[in-house]
C-alpha cells in the first residue's frame, strides 16, 4: 500500500488527482497539506525535508504550478519548486517515487501534424515554457543519475469540470454565461485557430495515479494528451452548441504569449500507454461536462 503527499490538492489539477488518488485501491492514504503546513513557493528545502521526513511518503505528487505571471514568478513557481522537492526529497525520502507536472509549452513550434514524441527537440517561445523546461530537465537529470525517482508528465491543454479562466475554454465559458444572462449576441476571444491536444483532467489525473503507483519507470519524461488535435475554434463551436449560444464569437487580438506562436500540436502518448493508461473521455463530453459543471455551481 501507497502513501501519497500530494501538493497543490485545492487546485484544477489536484483536486481531481486527489480524488483519482484516493480512490486507488494500492493507496492507503493522500495527505495534503495546505499552504499553512509548508508553502513550496516560499518554503525552503529543509522545512520541506522536515516535512517529508514527518509524513515518510512513497510517493511525492507536485501539482503546484504557475500558468501566467512575470518571469521570476513563473521561475519561482515551476523551477526552484521542482530544485527543492528534488533536493528534499533525495535527502529525507530517498525511496520516494517523485512526480510533477509539466508542460506541453516546453517543446515550442513542432512539425505540423505529426504528434510530437518526448525526444523531440524542446524549444518553448515563452517564459512559460522556459520556466517548465527546466523543471523537467532537472527531474531527469535526478533520475537518470538515480538521486530520486522522478517523472515530469509533460501536460498539454487539460480541460474538465471546475476550470479556471486562466485557461480558453475557462474564459468561453465565462463569457458566454455572461452573453446568455444580459442576452447578448456576441463574445469576443483571441484566436481561435490553431491545434490543439486538449486532454480531460479526470484522464489527467489517473495518469498521475498510473505515474505514482508504476512498479518501475523505464522514461523521465511523459506526454500527458489526448493523442487528438482539433482547432480551438472547434472546441469553443461545441462549448457554445453545450450552452445553447447560437450568437457570434468574434475572434480578436492576440492568444497568450505562452502558447501564440504554436500553431499546431499534438501528443504522442505511447509512453503513457506502457504505464497501463490510455483517455477515456471524448472532447464532446468533456465539453458538456465543463458547461454541466458551471450550471450546477
Amino acid at each position: 500500500m501507497t502513501r501519497v503527499l500530494l501538493f497543490g490538492a485545492s487546485g484544477f489539477i489536484g483536486g481531481h488527482a486527489r480524488d483519482a488518488l484516493a480512490a486507488a485501491p494500492r493507496v492507503a492514504e493522500v495527505i495534503c497539506p495546505g499552504r499553512a503546513a509548508h508553502d513550496l513557493l516560499d518554503g525552503t528545502p529543509a522545512a520541506l525535508a522536515g516535512l517529508l521526513r514527518e509524513v515518510a511518503p512513497d510517493a511525492v505528487v507536485n501539482c503546484v504550478g504557475a500558468l501566467t505571471g512575470s518571469a521570476a514568478q513563473l521561475v519561482t513557481a515551476n523551477t526552484l519548486v521542482a530544485a527543492k522537492l528534488l533536493a528534499a526529497t533525495a535527502e529525507a525520502a530517498p525511496r520516494a517515487r517523485l512526480v510533477r507536472l509539466g508542460s506541453a509549452g516546453e517543446y515550442g513550434p513542432v512539425p505540423d501534424r505529426v504528434p510530437v514524441t518526448e525526444e523531440a527537440a524542446a524549444r518553448p517561445v515563452s517564459e512559460y515554457g522556459v520556466s517548465h523546461l527546466a523543471g523537467t530537465r532537472l527531474f531527469q537529470l535526478a533520475g537518470e543519475a538515480g538521486q530520486v525517482d522522478a517523472v515530469s508528465l509533460r501536460v498539454f491543454n487539460p480541460i474538465g469540470p471546475g476550470m479556471s479562466q486562466e485557461n480558453l475554454l475557462g474564459r468561453a465559458a465565462a463569457r458566454l454565461r455572461a452573453a446568455l444572462a444580459d442576452g447578448a449576441t456576441e463574445i469576443t476571444l483571441g484566436p481561435l485557430s490553431a491545434y490543439r491536444d486538449f486532454v480531460d483532467v479526470r484522464d489527467l489525473a489517473t495518469l498521475i495515479v498510473a505515474a505514482t503507483l508504476a512498479p518501475g519507470l523505464r522514461h523521465r519524461v511523459v506526454n500527458a494528451g489526448s493523442g487528438r488535435a482539433v482547432t480551438a475554434r472547434e472546441a469553443v463551436g461545441l462549448l457554445a452548441g453545450a450552452a445553447g449560444y447560437d450568437g457570434r464569437i468574434r475572434e480578436a487580438g492576440v492568444g497568450p504569449q505562452r502558447s501564440q506562436a504554436v500553431d499546431w500540436i499534438q501528443a504522442d502518448i505511447g509512453r503513457a500507454g506502457e504505464l497501463g493508461w490510455s483517455p477515456v473521455h471524448d472532447l464532446e463530453t468533456s465539453i458538456k461536462d465543463i458547461w454541466a459543471a458551471g450550471e450546477a455551481r
